[in-house]
């Protein structure tokens, strides 16, 4: 498919033979009850044996256990043809894998590659990832009739919490798991009882270089929707991202230790991150040292998310060099998210961000958090600066819009380490609070506006080398 330049870097497009077959030539039935995945497993082999190739799901409801991929294949969906993955447990092996940034054992995920160069999904088709058989519920994030429902179609509730849980093993495998992880037990066999637990992201791409993510709608995802996990070269082009709002774990697309990614004219609604930049946990991302860089985000629409552009909180590999250009939130919780916490380590440095409009954000439009997941009594704490040290700096935002939010810009930086070199220019924000600041180093905001309903407009403290000036930089408390 050739290369597509984007910024100052070139990003290869797989290279995939002229060799064209359709699920139905293995026998495939899309009727959505027949089970599809024998013909996938004798499809994919085929594409193989050609050296690579295009598989055709034609329209239909094509229901299937996960669907691995090969070198130089395509998937492509046509217009009305719906993959639904099964909402069997046995249909999903265990693998050795990677979650929130450390590796992890995982059941595999229904669209799964790993090692391989030049893939694709395209199309104008559905991928539906039966995220409902395998996701916790917490009550308060749903209707008391939605609550009783599910509670009514089985599964268990844990009393402590208030959460239910689609099955009995799913719900034992929460401690039982984290007592094999601390135990540093990675046997696939110690794991098996709990798999109902271990839930997979929908599309796991895991060192795999040259990457086409087009056209496709991703919903209904049982962990992340979208994961490329030490890739280089992908592109993600006009695709939809859809989960429950209350989907726990239910982020969009998570960009992770990847170089030369880019995300073009794609729209996200989605129960978690939309838009997240990673590069691995604590000790284990620090020794991967795999930084997600030359990233280029543009033109994408979020309308629900806990944020709608976010890097972190697993950063430990750091990430450079990222733009995002031209974007639209609507009723994220947040709308540009950078968090952190001591123990990751990493930088993240050389961010710049543009002509980004927000409306009716929940929170924050803006904000820093430096002790993400910690208490603040820890956070004022000063602590020695070490390699668990995480620093961000060379964040550069421009012509910020945002109409509707609870405060404009929250940064919360460590006493060890502040946040360092942001800017904000020519930018305005609307909202019902102003700006706080803490341990901030180089804070600028040039040609930039602040219109609140309440008081103080800003507050900083132990912020340094700032150019705010209450006169020239704020304008009038106004009521809207």
């Amino acid at each position: 498919m050739g290369e597509a330049k984007d910024g100052n870097f070139t990003i290869h497009l797989p290279t995939i033979p002229d060799y064209n077959i359709s699920i139905t030539d293995f026998g495939g039935q899309g009727n959505g009850h027949t089970l599809n995945t024998q013909a996938f497993v004798e499809a994919v082999e085929a594409i193989y044996n050609n050296g690579g190739g295009r598989l055709i799901v034609p329209k239909g409801i094509w229901l299937t256990g996960p669907i691995r991929f090969t070198s130089h294949m395509e998937l492509h969906l046509q217009k009305g043809a719906v993959i639904v993955f099964s909402r069997d447990y046995t249909d999903y092996p265990l693998i050795i894998s990677s979650f929130e940034g450390e590796p992890a054992v995982r059941c595999q995920s229904p669209l799964d590659g790993e090692d391989m160069t030049d893939i694709a999904i395209t199309g104008e088709g559905v991928i539906d990832g039966a995220g409902e058989a395998w996701r916790p519920v917490k009550k308060y994030k749903v209707t008391c009739k939605q609550w009783s429902q599910l509670v009514d179609s089985g599964g268990v509730v844990e009393e402590a919490d208030d959460i239910w849980w689609p099955t009995k093993a799913a719900l034992a495998g929460k401690q039982a798991v984290k007592n094999l992880k601390d135990r540093k037990e990675f046997s696939l066999s110690a794991y098996e009882p709990y798999k109902e637990f271990l839930r997979p992201n929908l599309v796991s791409f895991r060192r795999c270089n040259i990457i086409l993510i087009e056209g496709v709608t991703f919903q209904n995802s049982p962990a992340w929707n979208i994961h490329p996990y030490m890739c280089t070269h992908v592109t993600i082009k006009g695709i939809q991202v859809r989960n429950p709002w209350y989907a726990q774990n239910g982020d969009g697309l998570d960009i992770e230790s990847c170089r030369y990614v880019s995300v073009e004219d794609s729209t996200f609604d989605v129960g978690d991150d939309a838009i997240c930049v990673k590069s691995g946990k604590d000790e284990a991302g620090r020794k991967a040292a795999m930084p997600s860089e030359d990233i280029r985000i543009k033109g994408c629409t979020v309308y629900h998310g806990h944020g709608g552009f976010v890097i972190g909180s697993e950063m430990s590999g750091g990430v450079r060099r990222v733009s995002v250009t031209n974007c639209l939130f609507m009723g994220t919780d947040t709308g540009l998210r950078f968090k952190s916490c001591r123990g990751r380590g990493g930088i993240v440095e050389n961010i710049s961000i543009s002509d980004i409009h927000m409306v009716n954000i929940k929170h924050e439009a803006v904000i820093f958090h430096m002790f993400y997941e910690k208490t603040e009594d820890e956070n004022i704490r000063w602590k020695p600066i070490s390699e668990e040290t995480p620093q961000f700096r060379h964040i550069h935002m421009k012509r910020l819009t945002c109409a509707g939010a609870d405060q404009a810009i929250s940064m919360t930086g460590l006493p060890e380490m502040p946040l360092q070199d942001i800017t904000f220019t020519h930018s305005k924000f609307h909202t019902k609070h102003g700006i706080t600041a803490l341990y901030c180093d180089q804070l600028s905001l040039l040609s930039t506006s602040v219109t609140t309903t309440d008081e103080p407009k800003f507050c900083l403290n132990h912020v340094t080398n700032h150019n705010l000036k209450k006169d020239d930089i704020f304008t009038e408390t106004k009521v809207f």
